[in-house]
């Protein structure tokens, strides 16, 4: 069998009083409860943030990332984008998910934002994303989500994918390096 996979649960958020702690909280819960991965929350409000070289180490260590994003303003936040590009190569050759929160959208734009993002940082974005349209009516005040059933499926989905590629690109990078730039 194989050991579980690394998965870095990204926040995407750093604002005061930001709601990605309930999403992120439902979705680390959720990773846990599938167990096929070994989770390091980065935070980029935590003390240790967003700065390097730790940052470095966390991603290099990571073999799939899991990103809990809001869109702000038709697109994701800066903190995210910071953290984002204080990395380079260890984000090549894995994948990437996606759980997004928002308004009308549920974080939809700031997702399509971020395959583009990744695709330039040679990661692989996984389809499947879970998304929350007006998320704080979706929350009870604790926290808890108020009709799991939809969003529960498709977070096994997701999950079931990112480990899919989680596995594949493991095994590809220790049979052979990836190298994002070709001489």
């Amino acid at each position: 069998m194989n050991p579980p996979l690394r998965l870095a649960l990204i926040y995407g958020s750093a604002r005061e009083g930001r709601f990605c702690d309930v999403v992120g909280r439902w979705a680390a819960e959720r990773v846990v409860r599938d167990g096929r991965f070994a989770v390091d929350v980065v935070d980029p409000a935590a003390p240790e943030g967003a700065s390097p070289p730790r940052l470095d180490e966390r991603i290099a260590q990571a073999d799939a990332f899991l990103v809990v994003t809001p869109e702000y303003n038709h697109g994701y936040p800066a903190a995210l984008k910071a953290l984002i590009d204080t990395v380079g190569e260890p984000w090549h050759a894995k994948p990437v998910a996606f759980v997004s929160y928002g308004g009308v959208s549920g974080g939809l734009r700031a997702v399509e934002q971020l395959r583009q993002v990744f695709a330039e940082l040679h990661a692989v974005t996984v389809r499947d994303t879970v998304s929350f349209a007006n998320a704080p009516e979706r929350f009870d005040a604790e926290g808890a989500l108020l009709e799991p059933a939809r969003p529960d499926r498709s977070m096994a989905t997701l999950l079931a994918r990112l480990a899919w590629w989680g596995h594949a690109l493991r095994q590809g990078r220790a049979a052979a390096p990836y190298r994002g730039a070709v001489a």
